[in-house]
Order: structure tokens, then C-alpha cells, then sequence
């Protein structure tokens, strides 16, 4: 092929190594670790711990999902057409690690300021770590169409990040719970959320330092935009970025992730509720659960490659998701009409915990797949106008990825608000008719999502005979 026109120096070797797998995927740590403390921590800390209202914590994160809806495409694009000697990502991934680190830490070690001026900081920071985030993300997602045109090989390598960044956050989780909030004051120790500000900035920048080394012999092997001699400008910028967006199939994605990420922050916003006054379950059992994740994303991790090698992608996507989306409300529901074993019977935790195991592993599987179908755009789209938009179509995904903290929270609290649900009372103190209306309200709330979700992956249109037949075009193209 010839490399002027194809934009590429060498040929690209299909079948990534293990070594390179491990090194690309271990960089979604980050990403993990950062969600991971944005679901589960940051309004506890803010709204508990240092004093700041919960209505200031969840303005701060909307305030900072609206930034994201504006930098993440502009730097999806800058990453697309930025020429250097270290290539169109790795600048953006080296450059992202210190800041991101250093943010995150601060945001965990608040000063000792009244109202407005934490809700100032917090919001400031809030934007602050997840623009730098996106400097990392982004670029290093978009990697996946150029280390291997692969149509199976591409849901390898997105299992690898799913595997790691749920295991990052997951990590964090059990840190959290079985080591440094098990002292006297609990959940209310401020030293304790300090010590894990420190740890988890410096899991952070490893994670994203062996990510980018790791994968920087890759350099020559990737795509070089093609100067075309037109000038950039906002226009052209705008222009561009929607006729990229455009894609029928990628609207449907789009759509379906947006609706994936509600579901997924609802799930995560409610889920301590759920397991503490619900179920009615104990810290150790809780503990149990988060350890747990590591499991189910080990099992997903192996599903996700396995069943696209059998169904293809969509096929997969499709079944696995009406088997995951299904099971993940039913113990609810089934509780609702007392079919159930009663809380406190021994029966109870290993029967709700093993469906949890199995179904995350299911959902995990269904998000690695959904994920590497994005990567069979960048062909299609290349086909249609000439360009290489992988970080365009990455940025839109890492924009959805972050709409669990914005949309999802905000479900969660309307559910909340509709039910009166008690601030701070003991499980055994609320109304079982509180208990049954956010069971009722919870899980056909998912349900819902769930399937609305799985309705937009049915309009997606390329499969793996689509895929190769866009790869011929493009070679004859440019040989």
C-alpha cells in the first residue's frame, strides 16, 4: 500500500500481542479509578464529610458534564489531525498524566472554606480533572481501529479496558471499604478520603505512564494525517466533526450508550441504598459484593471475545444484553411480590450475590462489544469522506461514558425525592412501604433503559462482511 496515500509508514500486523494488549488496556485504570470515585465517594465525601450541600455536589458535576459536552469532541478532532514525531495520541496521553494525578489528588484534600468557596473549588476541579481525563481517554480509546483492522481482535482489545478499568475502580472500592473507612468514625474520617486521594493519583498516573510507553513503539505503525492545504477554522472544525457524526450507525450507537450510561449511574447511585436498606445486607456482606466485581469482570472479559467470534458483533450484543437486562432488576421485582426469601434468612446474600456476579459479567460483556463496534465506523466513515475520525467517535463515547454522574444521579435523586426516601436513618427504621416503593420505582426504571438501549443496537448496520468489504475498498484506493 502506498504509504503516502494511506497515511501510514508501515504495515500494520493484525493480531496485536498479549504484552501490547495488557499495556493498552491497563490505561483505562485511570478512567476506572476517576468513575469509581465520581459514583461512589465524591457526594458522600462533599455532602457528608466536609459540609457542602448535596444540591451544590450534584450542580458541580451537571456543571461539569456541560464542559465535557463542548471539550470532548474538540479534543477527539485535535487528536485526529494533529501532527507530530510521537504520532496523533501519544502527546495528548503523555501530556494528560500529571495534571490528571495532581487534580485528582486536590480534589480529595478540600481547604477549609464556607459554602461558596467549596462549591467553587469542587466545580472547578470537577472540570478540571474530567477535561484532563478526556486528553487521555479519548486519544488512547481511539487507538483501537489502528492496532489491528481485526474485526474479532478489536473486541479483544476493548475487553482488555473494560477489564481493567472496572477492576481499577473495583480495587479502589475494597481499599476504601476494607482498609481505610474501618475505623471508628467510618465513612465520616476526612484523613481516610485524603490517604485515598493519594493513592489513587498515583495509580492514575502509573496507569496512564505504562499505557503510553507501553504502546509507543507503535508510533510508526499508525495513521499520519494526510495535509490536505486547507486551513482549519471553526467552521470546517464544525463541519467536519458533524458530517463524521453523522453516520446512521453511529447515531444509533450513540443513542444506545447514552441510554447504557443513565442506566449504569442510576444503578450505581442507588446501589448502596439498594444493598443497605433493601436487602438489608451487612458492611461485611457489602464488602463481599464490591470484591465481588473483580470476578464478574474477569468472566466478561473472556465472554465478550467469544461470543462476537460466535454471533458477531450485534447478534452478541443483542443476546447478551437481553439476558443481562433482564436478570439485573428480576431479585427486585421478585421481592416485590414476596417471592423472595425474607432479609436476614441465609439464603438471601449468596443467591442475590451470585446473579449480581453472573449478570455484571453479562453486562460487562455487553459494553466491551458495544464498544468495539465503534471501531468498525472509522473504516466506514473513511470510505465516505477520506478522513480517519477515530477520535471524534471515541470522544462522543467517553462524553456518554461520563453522563453517569450528570443523568444518572439526577435519576437516581428523582426517585428519591418521588419516595421521601429518609436521609440518614438506620435500615431497620424505614417504612417497608418506603422500601417497596423504591423497588418499584428502581428496577422498571432499568428495565426500561435497558431495553430502550438494546432498541438503538438493533439500527446498527455493520457486520463483519461490511467491515472487510470497507477494508478492500480502502485498499484498492490507496495501492
Amino acid at each position: 500500500m502506498d504509504s503516502q496515500r494511506s497515511g501510514a509508514t508501515q504495515p500494520v500486523r493484525d493480531i496485536p500481542s498479549t504484552g501490547l494488549k495488557l499495556a493498552h488496556g491497563f490505561g483505562a485504570a485511570a478512567f476506572g479509578i476517576k468513575n469509581n470515585g465520581f459514583d461512589y465517594f465524591l457526594l458522600l465525601f462533599y455532602g457528608t464529610v466536609v459540609g457542602l450541600e448535596p444540591g451544590l455536589v450534584g450542580l458541580a458535576i451537571l456543571i461539569a458534564l456541560v464542559f465535557d459536552a463542548l471539550s470532548d469532541p474538540l479534543v477527539g478532532y485535535w487528536s485526529d489531525n494533529l501532527r507530530s514525531r510521537w504520532g496523533r495520541r501519544h502527546p495528548f496521553m503523555y501530556a494528560a498524566a500529571i495534571p490528571v494525578a495532581l487534580s485528582y489528588f486536590l480534589l480529595w484534600n478540600p481547604p477549609d472554606w464556607g459554602q461558596t468557596g467549596l462549591f467553587l473549588y469542587l466545580t472547578g476541579l470537577a472540570v478540571l480533572i474530567r477535561t484532563f481525563i478526556t486528553f487521555y481517554e479519548t486519544p488512547s480509546s481511539a487507538l483501537i481501529p489502528e492496532l489491528t483492522r481485526d474485526y474479532e481482535e478489536r473486541t479483544s482489545l476493548q475487553s482488555y479496558r473494560l477489564f481493567f478499568g472496572w477492576s481499577g475502580g473495583s480495587v479502589m472500592s475494597i481499599v476504601m471499604f476494607g482498609i481505610l473507612l474501618t475505623g471508628p468514625e467510618g465513612m465520616r474520617n476526612q484523613e481516610a478520603y485524603a490517604t485515598y486521594g493519594i493513592i489513587a493519583s498515583l495509580l492514575i498516573f502509573a496507569a496512564i505512564m505504562i499505557s503510553a510507553m507501553g504502546t509507543h513503539h507503535r508510533i510508526p505503525y499508525l495513521h499520519r494525517p494526510v495535509e490536505t492545504g486547507q486551513r482549519y477554522s471553526v467552521k470546517r472544525i464544525f463541519r467536519e466533526m458533524i458530517e463524521t457524526l453523522s453516520e446512521r450507525s453511529f447515531l444509533a450507537l450513540f443513542m444506545s450508550m447514552v441510554l447504557f450510561s443513565v442506566a449504569t449511574g442510576l444503578a450505581a447511585s442507588l446501589n448502596f441504598l439498594i444493598l443497605n436498606y433493601f436487602w438489608q445486607f451487612s458492611e461485611y456482606q457489602i464488602f463481599i459484593w464490591t470484591c465481588s466485581v473483580i470476578l464478574s469482570a474477569l468472566a466478561g472479559f473472556v465472554l465478550a471475545p467469544w461470543t462476537t467470534r460466535k454471533l458477531g458483533k450485534k447478534r452478541a450484543t443483542m443476546a447478551l444484553g437481553l439476558l443481562a437486562f433482564t436478570i439485573q432488576p428480576l431479585p427486585v421485582l421478585l421481592r416485590l411480590f414476596d417471592l423472595m426469601p425474607a432479609n436476614g434468612d441465609p439464603l438471601l446474600f449468596p443467591l442475590v450475590l451470585a446473579i449480581n456476579v453472573f449478570d455484571l459479567a453479562l453486562i460487562i460483556a455487553v459494553s466491551a462489544v458495544a464498544y468495539s463496534m465503534i471501531a468498525d465506523l472509522v473504516e466506514s466513515n473513511q470510505v465516505k469522506t477520506g478522513r480517519r475520525s477515530e477520535g471524534v467517535y471515541y470522544a462522543a463515547i467517553t462524553f456518554t461514558r461520563k453522563t453517569t454522574q450528570g443523568l444518572g444521579v439526577l435519576a437516581a435523586g428523582l426517585i428519591l425525592s418521588a419516595i421521601a426516601f429518609p436521609q440518614g436513618a438506620p435500615p431497620e427504621t424505614v417504612p417497608e412501604e418506603t422500601l417497596w416503593w423504591l423497588g418499584a420505582l428502581y428496577a422498571p426504571s432499568l428495565l426500561i433503559l435497558w431495553m430502550s438501549a438494546l432498541f438503538f443496537i438493533a439500527r446498527y448496520k455493520i457486520d463483519k462482511a461490511e467491515h472487510e468489504e470497507n477494508l478492500r475498498r480502502l485498499h484498492e484506493a490507496g495501492a
